[in-house]
């Protein structure tokens, strides 16, 4: 089916307080008065991601702005700081958020798909009703929500041999980028050398982000475990089907604010059609959030 161009994405760069640098993309501009949906994306992901465009469409047709703020390092261009970003991003989001707020003076509603997902829920989870203050609904699209049930998922059958090196080609030559920058940031010969995400999140991701190890970080910034401290409208979205996420890994308690959709199919973030994205952006701004 033939589907309308989109506008072109406006780029604004806002100046972190470390230093840094964070890119903004935007459809219907930053200083408008529609009301406004975020995007955090995906491990590797980024405002060209097809999950973007699917979303940009429903905004387009709704009459809503749309704002892809970019982790560190995703955006095309390398960040200054010994730093890159992870799936418990609690601080990050938070920063994200805080400044989104004040262009959205209709309210504010958020996306997570994948890692997205996840550090939005762990950051909802630990603002508690202070996240309520600053979003009116959200929704975490094929979060991780057990990283280590999902890493082991990474390292199994198909998705070891498929997945795994498409993840690990982007994050390779970026750790290499940041070795030259900051060389005693992490250990850069076992990074290049990981053959699955648990080793190079323990090389690399683990230790720029002041975790002990793989394992401290997938233990903490899992957000399955949490669920229940949320006070904002959220919908966990996670497709049965999904090969990076195992079914038994989803959380049987998720607290009352928050409502987990599991349809049997739609893989990770594979759904097919315009069908489920309009589905979750109807279910965000139904009556009774905010």
């Amino acid at each position: 089916m033939w589907q309308a161009p989109l506008p072109s994405w406006q780029r604004t760069r806002w100046p972190t307080p470390d230093g840094d640098f964070v890119d903004v993309d935007w459809l219907g501009g930053a200083t408008s008065s529609g009301p406004l949906l975020v995007l955090l994306h995906g491990l590797e992901g980024s405002s060209r991601s097809p999950y973007a465009a699917q979303l940009a469409r429903q905004a387009v047709q709704r009459g809503w702005r749309l704002a892809v703020p970019h982790f560190r390092g995703c955006s095309g261009e390398p960040n200054r700081t010994a730093r890159a970003y992870h799936a418990g991003d609690v601080v990050e989001v938070a920063w994200f958020l805080t400044r989104l707020r004040a262009h959205a003076p209709g309210g504010l509603w958020v996306v997570g798909v994948s890692l997205g997902g996840n550090a939005l829920l762990r950051w909802a989870a630990e603002y508690g009703e202070a996240a309520a203050r600053q979003v009116t609904a959200l929704a975490a699209v094929c979060a991780p929500l057990d990283l280590a049930a999902c890493g082991g998922a990474l390292a199994r059958g198909l998705s070891r041999w498929l997945y795994t090196p498409w993840f690990l080609r982007t994050m390779k030559a970026k750790a290499a980028v940041h070795a030259r920058r900051h060389p005693d940031s992490f250990d850069v010969r076992r990074a290049l050398a990981a053959r699955s995400l648990a080793a190079f999140d323990d090389a690399f991701t683990a230790p720029l982000h002041g975790f002990a190890g793989v394992a401290d970080y997938w233990a903490r910034a899992s957000a399955g475990p949490h669920l229940a401290a949320i006070r904002v409208p959220a919908l966990v979205l996670n497709p049965l089907n999904d090969p990076f996420v195992p079914t038994a890994s989803l959380p049987r308690v998720t607290g009352p604010w928050v409502q987990a959709c599991r349809p049997a199919h739609g893989g990770h973030v594979g759904f097919v059609g315009a069908g489920p994205w309009s589905f979750l952006c109807d279910w965000l701004v139904q009556p009774g959030h905010g």
